[in-house]
């Protein structure tokens, strides 16, 4: 029996299925460690505890409505966490503050990985001199420390999420430029990509559908602690009063305002920093699982 398939959608079928292979042959490898799984786990619950925290609570009455004949109660059945010194439940603010430092630390990544990933692609493409400009500003943003450059950006800007999450795409974008960059050095000139230049590819074609697809492996990595740092970093300058406004939680926040307290009701300040702690130690915990498994030595 004959095979009446075009070529080219065989050779789509058979990418395809080699695509999927790849990614279960990925999961099986991260399923055997068995601290990653626990960090995806983890991650994923807090995720959908922050999507779900929008239909649990109510944003008014809940988290940001003062109720000063219940401040600073001690964690009991009906303030699992207790409240704080205007009387809100701890609980709910950390669980929907949950949804601010998630958004923020996706959101900043993703714009970050999206500008810096186009600069380092273009830059190991192309090499020359185009990669000397490109690296030699990155190397100047680099020479500032993120948080400092981050606290630079906002103070000028004004205090706003928005503005927070520009500063702290502006100070990840060298991180992932110089990553892109490194990934597709090892890859343009292998032989797919000089197969598709002999069939006329331009170089847009080139870099988007055959260099970057084949330099993920890093960037994903990469782009799982980059969360972690971003959250760890709004927290920080939460904590400093840079960064998410006052009443939005935020678990940075939560922490600058529970400092006064925290002789004589510590639990103020233990719940907030074990929801960073442990997302954070989730976050890491993946990407070090990711890191294995993605890495082709290791098959």
């Amino acid at each position: 029996m004959t095979d009446n398939r075009n070529p080219v959608d065989a050779l789509k079928i058979k990418k395809k299925y080699k695509k999927q292979n790849q990614l279960k042959e990925i999961w099986h490898r991260l399923k055997k460690n068995k601290t990653s799984v626990l960090g995806l786990v983890i991650i994923g619950f807090i995720i959908i505890l922050s999507i779900a925290s929008g239909f649990i609570y109510d944003y008014d009455k809940d988290i940001i409505s003062q109720n000063i004949s219940e401040r600073l109660q001690f964690p009991s059945i009906e303030h699992p966490f207790g409240t704080d010194e205007l009387g809100r439940d701890i609980m709910a603010r950390i669980i929907y503050g949950s949804r601010t430092s998630l958004s923020i630390g996706f959101i900043t990544v993703v714009l970050a990985l999206i500008v810096g990933g186009m600069l380092g692609a273009v830059s190991g493409f192309y090499g020359g001199y185009v990669d000397n400009i490109i690296m030699r500003a990155m190397d100047i943003f680099l020479a500032i420390p993120g948080t400092l450059f981050a606290i630079t950006i906002v103070a000028a800007l004004g205090t706003s999420t928005i503005n927070l999450m520009i500063a702290l795409s502006i100070s990840s974008i060298p991180r992932f430029a110089r990553i892109v960059r490194s990934s597709v050095m090892t890859v343009r000139d292998v032989e797919f990509v000089e197969a598709a230049r002999a069939i006329g590819a331009n170089n847009f074609r080139i870099i988007t559908q055959h260099v970057i697809p084949n330099s993920l492996a890093p960037v994903i990595v990469q782009t799982t602690l980059s969360v972690a740092t971003i959250i760890l970093t709004i927290a920080g300058l939460s904590f400093l009063g840079l960064g998410v406004s006052a009443p939005q939680p935020e678990w940075g926040a939560m922490l600058s305002s529970a400092r006064t307290y925290m002789r004589e009701y510590s639990y103020m300040t233990l719940f907030p920093g074990l929801a960073i702690m442990v997302t954070i130690l989730s976050l890491n915990l993946l990407g070090d699982g990711l890191r294995d498994a993605l890495d082709p030595r290791l098959k």
